[in-house]
C-alpha cells in the first residue's frame, strides 16, 4: 500500500505575525508579562485571529509567550528556576562553541565576531543592545562551523533574549555601560586563540548577568 502524506499548509502569514508579535516583544511594546490579546493583535496587524493563534503557539514553543486557560497568552517572565536553568545550558553549549572557534574558526569568521562587537558600541538604547548583544553571540556559534552546536544555540536564542531582557529590567545602566567592554575581551581572547582565557571571559561574562538577576527579586516557578 502506497504510503499517503496529508498536503503541505501554507504558513506564511502565520510566521509573518510571530515575527512581528516577536519584534514587538524584544524592542520593549510588550514587556514581560504582558498580555496578548488575539482580538487586539489580529486587529493591529490587520489579520484574522486564525494566524494569530497560530503565532502565539508557535512563540509558545520558542518560550517567548506562556499559555494559561485563565489568562489566555502573555509574554513569558522568567522565574529564579527558569534563569538558573537557562544559564547552565547555555554554558554548556558556549564551552563547546568557544572550542570550536578558537580550533576551528577562520580569519574570517573571526572579523565578523568582532564586527559584531564594535556595533555594540553604538548602541543608542538598551532594547538595541541586547539585539546586538544576542547577533554578537549569533556570530560566534556561526564560526564554530558546527550545524547541530547552532541549531542547538538557535532552539533557545529567543529564550536567552528574555534573559538579557530580565537583566536590563534590574539595571539598564549597568548593562549599557559595561557590555560593549566585555564583549572586546571576548573578541580579543578568540582572535588570540587562546581557549583557556576565553572560556575564562565567557564564563564571568556569564556569571556577572547571573549574579545581578539572582540578587534581584525573581517571581517564584509555578506549580504544575
Amino acid at each position: 500500500m502506497t504510503a499517503r502524506v496529508a498536503p503541505a499548509r501554507r504558513r506564511g502569514l502565520a510566521d509573518e505575525v510571530a515575527d512581528s508579535i516577536r519584534d514587538a516583544i524584544f524592542s520593549g511594546a510588550y514587556p514581560l508579562g504582558a498580555q496578548l490579546r488575539e482580538l487586539e493583535l489580529a486587529g493591529a496587524l490587520e489579520v484574522s485571529r486564525g494566524p494569530v493563534r497560530e503565532a502565539l503557539l508557535r512563540l509558545e514553543r520558542e518560550g517567548l509567550v506562556r499559555s494559561e486557560w485563565h489568562r489566555g497568552a502573555t509574554v513569558m517572565t522568567l522565574s529564579a528556576d527558569d534563569i538558573a536553568e537557562l544559564d547552565s545550558l547555555r554554558g554548556a553549549l558556549e564551552r563547546l562553541a568557544v572550542e570550536r572557534v578558537v580550533a576551528h574558526a577562520s580569519d574570517d569568521d573571526l572579523t565578523a565576531v568582532e564586527q559584531a562587537a564594535k556595533r555594540m558600541a553604538h548602541a543608542e538604547d538598551e532594547h538595541t543592545m541586547v539585539r546586538l548583544d544576542i547577533r554578537f553571540h549569533d556570530t560566534v556559534y556561526a564560526a564554530t562551523n558546527h550545524r547541530r552546536l547552532t541549531q542547538a544555540w538557535q532552539a533557545i536564542r529567543s529564550q536567552v533574549h528574555l534573559f538579557l531582557l530580565t537583566r536590563i529590567g534590574v539595571s539598564a545602566d549597568d548593562y549599557l555601560s559595561h557590555i560593549p567592554e566585555e564583549h572586546d575581551e571576548l573578541v580579543a581572547a578568540l582572535r588570540a586563540r587562546d581557549a583557556e582565557a576565553a572560556l575564562e571571559k565567557f564564563a564571568l561574562h556569564r556569571k556577572h548577568a547571573f549574579e545581578l538577576l539572582t540578587g534581584a527579586r525573581l517571581p517564584e516557578p509555578t506549580a504544575g
